[in-house]
């Protein structure tokens, strides 16, 4: 008996902790996918205003980056979507294009970024920016040597 309640104990609490892991991981995707690529930017910049202390020209210039860049990246998502219901997969030489095609994107931002920021506000977007890029790419981290 119980053994019983033992491992009826133990399928209930890793129950629960499935589905609590589920819900917080797909909280902040639902919510962008939603949104138009105006109102991405538009959060975008009021973000960075909060953290960078923007100017209103700075303001009207980094809007207008993200827009594009916001209408660029639902389009990417949209044709990538439609390649992947459909069955298509890549060759090595199309994969290959699609990242250097997007590091020559993120080079190109980083050089407009730098001619729209001062340098302090560069250097902090610069450590937020990696501080995000941390974080998003924690699987791929290397575990720390104890």
């Amino acid at each position: 008996m119980k053994k019983v309640i033992m491992t009826a104990i133990l399928l209930i609490g890793i129950s629960a902790m499935a589905q609590d892991h589920n819900r917080k991981e797909g909280r902040g995707n639902r919510h962008m996918k939603d949104l138009t690529p105006e109102q991405m930017a538009t959060l975008q910049t009021k973000r960075m205003t909060l953290a960078l202390d923007l100017t209103e020209d700075q303001q009207s210039k980094i809007q207008a980056l993200f827009t594009k860049n916001a209408a660029e990246r639902k389009a990417k998502m949209e044709a990538h979507k439609a390649r992947k219901e459909s069955g298509e997969t890549l060759t090595d030489d199309e994969k290959f294009a699609l990242r250097n095609e997007r590091l020559d994107q993120q080079i190109a931002q980083k050089e407009e970024m730098k001619s729209i920021l001062d340098d302090t506000q560069y250097s902090k977007w610069e450590k937020m920016r990696q501080k995000r890029g941390k974080h998003r790419k924690g699987k791929d981290r290397k575990p720390k040597a104890e």
